[in-house]
């Protein structure tokens, strides 16, 4: 569950003023901190030093206003419309001169549309009449700056939209009428979330791009009979290449048009809420598209307006821009994306993308991080790390029932700390070690010869009090050049005998792991789980978007739920068992109960059971060997069979008999145990009647 935030340590000040906090108590809350994780100690001072600098940035900031106060660029930049006029304004301080231009103008500079330099400021402003600029009229900005000139699209464009035939970008006033809100955000105490990850273009079953609509109607209901209740949505900002993922972003502030317009989207949050689902969008403000025209690459005619000067500018291995995070401009702009996206668009949170690169010089690339010392060097960009400490307390002051996840895979201690106990504030961070394990054991080691230890450690391995998610795969294992899990399982055999009757051995082998794995992986998550769209049937193939080198095919950007709703083929199985393993966790009692106890481990025997509540988990990893009457060491109490992965209703061979009672007796070796029949490849649930 997410900290309260009346905590009386905590202060949140998303309207009302920055008050008393014990931000400023550096060295009380590093001690806390410390006290969390005593081998923290030796880096008392760099603790320190990392919470004054977050105080003063915070002071700094908020001199005169609240911290929401100064998360409001979008409130003066970008076009405004306000009792029949456009109001738009611009950040640009090396600017000499900026015009709109568009239809209105000719598409050339006119001196009546003409923007003005505030004075004083850096910030250029104009106002004209709606019947100047109608809804629908596109437009851009004509940039001139010491030494050159060029075109723009606004920093803080609501609307940006691509021209079919010549592929040019210009931002469109928008003007509809007023979306109706018909549900309330959820409010409260937020549930361990379920998530489900998806991509609005790629969901729907044609070649072509879907769209919001699409979404709404046809996989928010797929999405909440599947049992989870939260929707993550990836590229919903604005990217030119549709192949990014949408993780090179140019416009901030707009929806993707590829997807419809900004009232469908509304219409999909809107929906979602009244469905209990709440939607969280990945938001990436580790680094920018290095498009000029379109993007903020070179906005006023300097790269370094928002980034970095130099090769610190520069994302080498992304070929992107990164931000400057100690610029107060650049901190403004990046705070105020939050806000509107939490007001504009009632979101419930954001995935941060891209956490390991904004909090290392190096990025992040090509290092393992095994020792303390590489939280607390000079590579951890400390500017960064502020952002993240002051972004997290704005989005919690603004709704705070909103949730962040922050993807980080350095293990960066107290990011997913609350910030009374010295913490970034991060609600979440994911296990991102899990799936590379997963991963790494299908490519490279068979899996008789599976470590059940190793596999124990990684799934169990956890900061104590930092909440964390763990997925068995998402969207980085489908990609091209790689593989889901369960189609490298599979191999070839996934074409021609994935029929409900066929008893293909890879196919079964692969449907057998791929329940056991996800199980497993769900199980002994501490405090949410994930799964990417399509995944949890077996998706056949990778996801590979429209481009050259497939001859702009959309043939694999797409997901085939006619596979999943086809009874005759064995992805309905998958399907069916993924929605059984969620609902263990309806109710709230299987979160609430995060500690996970191992009861035994068989290297040898390949088996091990854990205790989790009221539940005991038992996986037979052993590919041939299946172990009858065999003793399971469990608490005392009367237990019954509520889940097998080897039913035939997922799939299985039906070697366990449904609804069994299992008694503990006195054993001389483990206290008490049952004794049960454990085929090879196989999970059993049971549960402790109370």
């Amino acid at each position: 569950m997410r900290r309260c935030l009346n905590d009386p340590l905590w202060c949140s000040d998303g309207g009302h003023g920055s008050g008393p906090t014990r931000m400023d108590h550096a060295g009380e809350l590093a001690a806390t901190l410390i006290g969390l994780d005593p081998f923290l100690k030796p880096y008392g001072p760099v603790l320190v030093r990392r919470l004054e600098k977050v105080h003063l940035a915070l002071k700094q900031l908020t001199r005169k206003r609240s911290l929401k106060a100064c998360a409001a660029t979008h409130l003066f930049c970008g076009p405004r419309y306000e009792e029949g006029r456009w109001h738009i304004g611009e950040w640009a301080p090396n600017a000499t001169a900026i015009f709109l231009i568009g239809p209105f103008s000719g598409w050339v500079e006119d001196p009546a549309f003409a923007l003005t330099r505030r004075a004083g400021s850096e910030l250029w402003e104009m106002s004209l009449p709606e019947e100047a600029m109608p809804h629908g009229t596109l437009f851009r900005f004509r940039m001139h700056w010491n030494g050159g000139s060029g075109d723009r699209i606004p920093s803080h464009a609501y609307r940006v939209i691509q021209d079919p035939q010549t592929l040019i970008f210009n931002a469109q006033a928008w003007r509809p009428e007023p979306y109706r809100w018909q549900h309330r955000r959820a409010r409260g105490e937020t549930p361990p979330p379920l998530i489900y990850e998806a991509h609005v273009g790629m969901a729907g079953e044609g070649e072509g791009v879907a769209d919001f609509n699409h979404f709404t109607d046809h996989l928010l209901p797929r999405i909440k009979a599947a049992g989870y209740n939260t929707v993550q949505l990836m590229g919903i900002p604005e990217h030119p290449y549709y192949g990014s993922y949408g993780y090179h972003v140019t416009s901030y502030f707009a929806v993707s048009s590829r997807f419809g317009t900004p009232e469908a989207f509304k219409r999909l949050v809107d929906t979602a809420h009244g469905m209990g689902l709440r939607v969280i969008i990945d938001l990436v403000h580790s680094h920018a598209a290095g498009n000029e025209v379109e993007g903020l690459a070179c906005q006023d005619g300097t790269p370094y307006l928002y980034f970095h000067q130099g090769d610190r500018g520069r994302h080498e291995g992304w070929g992107s821009r990164c931000f400057d995070y100690g610029k107060e401009g650049v901190m403004r702009f990046l705070l105020s994306n939050c806000r509107y996206w939490l007001e504009e668009y009632r979101v419930d949170g954001f995935r941060f993308d891209g956490v390991t690169s904004m909090l290392y010089h190096h990025r992040g690339m090509n290092r393992c991080f095994t020792s303390y010392d590489d939280y607390y060097g000079e590579a951890v960009d400390e500017e960064a790390l502020v952002y993240l400490f002051l972004v997290n307390r704005l989005i919690h002051g603004v709704v705070p029932s909103a949730i962040t996840i922050a993807e980080d895979m350095s293990g960066m201690p107290g990011l997913a700390l609350p910030q009374y106990l010295g913490g970034a504030g991060f609600d979440y961070r994911f296990g991102m070690g899990v799936p590379d394990l997963w991963t790494k054991l299908l490519k490279e080691v068979p899996d008789e010869a599976w470590n059940l230890d190793e596999i124990w450690y990684e799934l169990t391995n956890r900061r104590e009090k930092e909440p964390l998610i763990n997925y068995a795969e998402s969207h980085d294992q489908a990609l091209v050049g790689d593989q889901t899990h369960f189609f490298r399982m599979a191999g070839a055999a996934i074409y021609a005998h994935m029929g409900a009757s066929d008893p293909d051995p890879h196919i079964d082998r692969a449907m057998a792991l791929h329940k056991m794995i996800r199980l497993i992986t769900f199980a002994t998550a501490g405090d949410g789980y994930l799964n990417f769209m399509g995944n949890e049937f077996g998706h056949p193939e990778w996801i590979d978007f429209p481009r050259k080198g497939n001859h702009w095919s959309g043939a694999y950007a797409r997901r085939q739920w006619s596979l999943v709703d086809n009874a005759d083929l064995k992805y309905s199985f998958l399907g069916a068992f993924d929605r059984n393993m969620t609902a263990l966790a309806h109710g709230g009692s299987f979160f609430a109960s995060p500690n996970v106890r191992l009861l035994h481990l068989s290297r040898t025997k390949k088996w091990l059971a854990f205790e989790r509540g009221a539940m005991i988990f038992i996986f037979n990893f052993h590919p041939t060997q299946s172990w009858v009457d065999h003793p399971v060491p469990v608490p005392p109490g009367d237990y019954t069979l509520h889940m097998n992965s080897d039913a035939l209703d997922f799939g299985g061979h039906g070697r366990v008999e449904a609804g069994q009672r299992f008694f503990s007796c006195p054993d001389a070796t483990f206290g008490h145990c049952i004794y049960i029949y454990l085929p090879a490849r196989t999970a059993l649930v049971l549960k402790r009647s109370t």
